[in-house]
């Protein structure tokens, strides 16, 4: 263990002193995690496919029609390649992956009579966030999808509200518009 602890320290004293090339931070972090991992073998699963297997979860669209013909004519960003793409969808899916896991758990919510959003909204169902903004007679005004969010998370939840930019409020809108993908956007419908 001890000779563990030193090499860490080494190795973190020496990308101090020196500036590192990507390869040898990509090792230095490479041999961390498979530490790690031997250390904590239950501990090491892939949240994103448990979350997965438990909720129905919509997928990111298909973005390889970008890929086709002539790139850089009319892409105002350039040329993107198909690790591009995969990048731009796993992110995604991992970001409403984590709404979901909020999404169905109290204590993530912050809630304190032990409920969450799915037991009134089973995998987002009767959400409708292509109808915000729009008047909510609870709150007396018109609101955004973040607002009617809190309001659900301060009433039926019972918890404290969130802050509409934090990464809580950010993953609950994300994955609650992926589950009603390819819904028409019509704002102020009831």
């Amino acid at each position: 263990m001890m000779i563990g602890a030193i090499w860490v320290f080494w190795s973190c004293k020496q990308a101090a002193e020196e500036p590192a090339s990507d390869t040898t931070g990509q090792e230095i972090a490479d041999s961390h995690m498979a530490q790690w991992k031997r250390k904590n073998p239950n501990r090491v699963k892939d949240w994103v496919a448990e979350e997965k297997e438990r909720h129905k979860i919509m997928p990111p669209a298909d973005n390889s029609d970008i890929l086709e013909g002539k790139q850089a004519d009319g892409h105002t960003y350039g040329r993107y390649t198909e690790l591009d793409i995969l990048t731009w969808a796993r992110e995604t899916e991992k970001f409403v992956v984590e709404g979901s896991r909020i999404f169905h758990n109290a204590d993530l919510l912050g809630g304190t009579v032990g409920v969450s959003c799915d037991m009134c909204h089973p995998d987002g169902a009767n959400t409708h966030p292509e109808t915000y903004p729009k008047f909510q007679a609870q709150m007396g005004r018109v609101a955004l999808l973040r607002d009617m969010i809190n309001w659900c998370i301060e009433n039926p939840v019972r918890g404290e509200r969130l802050d509409a930019d934090s990464p809580q409020m950010r993953a609950l809108e994300a994955y609650i518009w992926a589950q009603r993908k390819g819904k028409t956007l019509n704002y102020g419908k009831h």
